[in-house]
């Protein structure tokens, strides 16, 4: 136990929480990733507290003198309080006992008079397990969480660790989000949880994907799913692994080397572009997924060159695959799915005003700013090779023709075509395409322009 100081960085509500807390006889520890995150000299997103000592009927009353409280884990002592701009969440210790397989396998009793040394041992990491009085600005450290945090090490706590599947995946997120190397005890202790990851609701599995996404090292999160060998259960991103790629474009190593770098670069430009809420996510997945269609078409020539002809197209399916492995949701696949497409379309096509328009249109729902962004985290994964942005007249002339964030606007259109005498048909939908086509080529781009390029066709002519 010593004392830190966290220059006040806690919120007057939290110690106003705490205040109550002892004031009806308990001991309020902040836990968790809130300590983490004050040690880093972040203010914390999540405020999570424990309470020591105090009984369980005693404890709800003392949270409504400060906000509105519910009780949303019966089973395992813990409260929602809500305050005037923040959620804190309120439990009391508890011991655990594994009864079952799965994340879900245990029964729980809570403890309020468990010490605190005993009921950190439950905790995942060392750099979770500290406990934080910020009344009189007490550390509580059993493990040495602060020292693994400073060097940047992801270590279990105890065997306990080896109870919850869900744990590799956390260790996952978290080697990426907080810039940590996981501990080779720790890894080995992920592999025997192997056998249990069948058990993980999906939804889980999302939620843990979905934080590496905001990482700031995301390799770090792929060297720690190999380290633990749960690689083994994505084989979308394992065959990625010793899968070689020409030196001369790909000096870097194989795919894998390649990917791991490519992420590192796309969480790069979004920090330095601002990129944030979905439009990060789909960039860091995109940029994951980008080469899944490499291993199907690599092949090697007679003169020693590597080839990987059509990858793009080809990491669609595999790209959809991974995708629902883990679960994540239907906006997410298409949005990357396009972007895996299209992701080197810059080198296989001429850029000319038709080339932008028709690949704005493919890109959707997504745009052309953000496969931009991919093309350029793509070139920049490649070190030692200088960093580039090979797409970037693309993205110039896309401005030009005011494409970036959306495809081009149907001039020629079902009310137009009724109202220039043509009667409903089947062939009404074939017009609309072969006239949507000549806009993006630029055939015509107003509605006086539009009508004269319809009278120049003959309506009967292009129905057949």
């Amino acid at each position: 136990m010593f004392k830190l100081d966290f220059n006040n960085a806690v919120p007057e509500a939290v110690l106003q929480v705490c205040r109550v807390l002892q004031e009806a006889g308990g001991v309020a520890w902040l836990v968790g990733g809130c300590v983490r995150d004050l040690s880093l000299g972040f203010v914390p997103k999540d405020w999570d507290i424990e309470v020591f000592e105090l009984a369980e009927d005693k404890l709800e009353p003392a949270l409504r003198k400060v906000g509105r409280c519910e009780h949303v884990g019966k089973h395992f002592g813990v409260y929602k309080l809500w305050l005037s701009h923040f959620e804190v969440d309120v439990a009391l210790p508890r011991r655990e006992r594994k009864t079952g397989d799965g994340h879900k396998g245990f029964a729980v009793m809570v403890d309020p008079n468990l010490k605190p040394e005993v009921a950190v041992l439950r905790r995942d990491f060392t750099l979770n397990a500290m406990m934080f009085n910020p009344l009189n600005q007490t550390l509580l450290d059993f493990h040495g969480g602060l020292q693994d945090l400073r060097n940047k090490r992801l270590k279990h706590v105890s065997p306990a660790f080896a109870e919850d599947p869900l744990r590799p995946l956390r260790a996952m997120q978290l080697a990426g989000r907080l810039k940590c190397v996981l501990d080779q005890n720790t890894a080995k202790l992920c592999r025997t949880l192997l056998a249990e990851a069948h058990t993980l609701p999906m939804s889980r599995v999302w939620q843990e994907w979905l934080k590496w996404s905001s990482s700031d090292k995301p390799s770090l999160g792929l060297e720690a799913l190999q380290n633990m060998g749960w690689d083994k259960l994505y084989p979308e991103l394992k065959v990625m692994q010793e899968c070689p790629q020409d030196n001369y474009w790909h000096p870097e190593g194989d795919v894998w080397v390649h990917t791991s770098m490519v992420v590192d670069e796309a969480a790069r430009l979004a920090k330095e572009r601002g990129l944030q809420g979905q439009d990060k996510v789909v960039l860091l997945f995109a940029a994951l997924c980008h080469d899944l269609g490499k291993p199907l078409t690599t092949a090697k020539l007679d003169d020693g060159k590597i080839v990987c002809p059509n990858h793009g197209a080809a990491g669609v399916q595999p790209s959809r695959d991974f995708l629902s492995r883990i679960g994540a949701p239907k906006w997410l696949k298409q949005a990357v799915i396009p972007l895996v497409k299209e992701h080197i379309v810059h080198f296989t096509s001429k850029l000319t005003d038709e080339s932008v328009r028709c690949l704005a249109h493919r890109l959707q729902p997504m745009h052309i700013c953000l496969w931009e962004m991919l093309t350029e985290a793509d070139a920049c994964g490649r070190h030692p090779a200088p960093p580039e942005r090979p797409a970037l007249e693309w993205l110039k002339r896309a401005e030009l023709l005011q494409v970036v964030y959306s495809p081009v606007t149907p001039i020629i259109t079902g009310k137009l075509l009724l109202s220039q005498g043509l009667r409903p048909s089947v062939y009404m939908g074939k017009l609309l395409d072969f006239a949507y086509q000549a806009q993006m080529r630029g055939d015509f781009n107003d509605k006086a322009s539009a009508l004269i390029w319809l009278g120049k066709q003959g309506l009967a002519n292009v129905n057949k």
